[in-house]
């Protein structure tokens, strides 16, 4: 069982008269066997949030905490932050040119699980999680995520997860970019990981997921859906909730406000 605490969250991203607060007292607990979905609007820190607490240096945490199972996340490097059992799924996943998948994969899973697989095994397991995402195995000999398209971006992520197997997981807008059918499949390859280490005898991961729109929970339930606003979490509920908000939208936050504050309606340092 992992439990992932934030408290009273605080984030700012610049410096000097440019620094902007984008968290502003976050709240949230994360546990083993939960799926909790963050939706809000266009700039309303929802990915702060998941990049604060991997790590990313662009932020800055002023204020509050973050734990893993009572261990100080925000004491940790990034590296460590992923040994420790946290994953984060990004919205926009980078090229790395150079870097096949297949030795990508393989340096991320020696350094989590503390020792390189061995070879036979190894294959036999990526080829298997690659063939249930509908992944061609001639992606693991080409660079990371260079000239993937949208779609083949977002199931070489939700390969990593499976893979990785981490204790609580971050979907940053998994769902971004996806058509009906890879959205089906990558929707697929998440409710397995959850299913399936469940099995493990490790306990069910714990899962965060981040999305503008409902579409992807009528394929991962969530347990629990949070409504982020200007920088905080402002209404929880079970899943109705968002079935509320797809009718509703955000207007009741004063979303509508903010609609000028930036492109898509997100100021230039929120996202």
């Amino acid at each position: 069982m992992s439990t992932l605490e934030i408290r009273d969250l605080h984030v700012t991203v610049g410096e000097g008269e440019e620094t902007t607060e984008i968290l502003k007292g976050v709240d949230l607990t994360v546990s083993s066997g939960q799926t909790h979905a963050i939706m809000g609007p266009n700039g309303s820190g929802k990915s702060t949030l998941a990049y604060s607490i991997a790590g990313h240096p662009k932020y800055t945490v002023v204020g509050g905490s973050v734990t893993l199972d009572g261990a100080d996340v925000l004491a940790m490097t990034v590296d460590q932050r992923a040994r420790a059992g946290l994953f984060l799924a990004m919205q926009y996943p980078v090229e790395v040119p150079g870097v096949s998948v297949s030795n990508f994969l393989r340096t991320a899973v020696t350094a989590v699980r503390g020792e390189a697989p061995k070879v036979r095994h190894w294959v036999k397991e990526v080829n298997e999680a690659m063939a249930v995402l509908e992944m061609d195995r001639a992606f693991a000999e080409r660079s990371v995520n260079e000239g993937f398209s949208g779609g083949e971006k977002k199931r070489h992520e939700i390969l990593q997860l499976e893979l990785l197997k981490p204790r609580i997981a971050i979907l940053d807008e998994t769902d971004s970019g996806l058509d009906v059918d890879a959205l089906r499949v990558v929707s697929e390859g998440v409710n397995r990981y959850m299913s399936t280490a469940a099995l493990d005898g490790e306990g069910a991961p714990g899962m965060l997921l981040i999305t503008h729109y409902t579409r992807i929970l009528r394929y991962i339930r969530p347990d629990f859906v949070h409504v982020f606003f200007d920088g905080r979490i402002v209404e929880s509920g079970g899943s109705d909730l968002a079935d509320r908000l797809e009718a509703e939208g955000y207007a009741r936050f004063g979303a509508a406000e903010s609609a000028h504050s930036g492109v898509d309606g997100a100021p230039a340092h929120a996202v």
